[in-house]
C-alpha cells in the first residue's frame, strides 16, 4: 500500500501554513470479506512528528472497502487508535503551542477529517497525543490518547 499523504500543519497554527507529510504503511489486517472490491480493514500506519524529532505516531484506523472503498466514496468509521513513542533521541528545535494538529487527514469524500493534535503538559514535560475524527456539521465523541514523557534534562520549550 503507498504512502498515504497528509495535511501536517507547521508550528503555527494559523492558515496557510500546511506542510506535507508522508505516513509510512506498517500493516493491514482484513475485519470484512468483500465479494466486490477490497475487503474492510485495519490499518496501521507511522507518522513521525513534524516538530519533534525523535517521536513516531502509530495511528491504526478502520478502512472502508467494497465497491465504495474502491473508488474513494466510502466513509471511513470514526474509530481510531494512536500510540506515540520516543523513538529516538528526543529534540524540539522551535517551541511549541501549548496545543497544536499536527496531522490531519480526509476520511471521507468532503465532510469528514481524521486529527491528531499535540499538547504540551509543561509541569510533567510530557507531549500529549489526541486522535479524533470530525465533520463539518457534528463530530465525533470517539478519541484516543497516548503520552510521551520527555526527560527532563530536555526541557519542552513552549510558545
Amino acid at each position: 500500500m503507498a504512502a498515504l499523504t497528509l495535511i501536517a500543519l507547521g508550528l503555527s497554527a494559523g492558515p496557510g501554513t500546511a506542510h506535507a507529510a508522508e505516513s509510512d504503511a506498517i500493516g493491514e489486517v482484513d475485519t470484512v470479506f468483500k465479494l466486490i472490491g477490497p475487503d474492510h480493514k485495519i490499518v496501521v500506519d507511522a507518522y513521525d512528528d513534524p516538530a519533534v524529532q525523535g517521536v513516531t505516531c502509530y495511528v491504526s484506523r478502520a478502512k472502508t472497502g467494497g465497491v465504495k472503498g474502491a473508488l474513494g466514496l466510502a466513509e471511513d468509521k470514526s474509530e481510531a487508535s494512536i500510540a506515540c513513542r520516543a523513538v529516538g533521541p528526543i529534540s524540539i528545535p522551535k517551541p511549541l503551542p501549548r496545543k497544536e494538529e499536527v496531522f490531519s487527514e480526509r476520511r471521507s469524500l468532503i465532510f469528514k477529517r481524521l486529527r491528531v493534535v499535540r499538547m504540551v503538559d509543561p509541569k510533567r514535560n510530557t507531549l500529549i497525543y489526541l486522535t479524533y475524527s470530525d465533520r463539518v456539521i457534528e463530530g465525533s465523541p470517539q478519541n484516543s490518547v497516548t503520552a510521551v514523557p520527555v526527560d527532563h534534562g530536555t526541557p519542552i520549550p513552549v510558545k
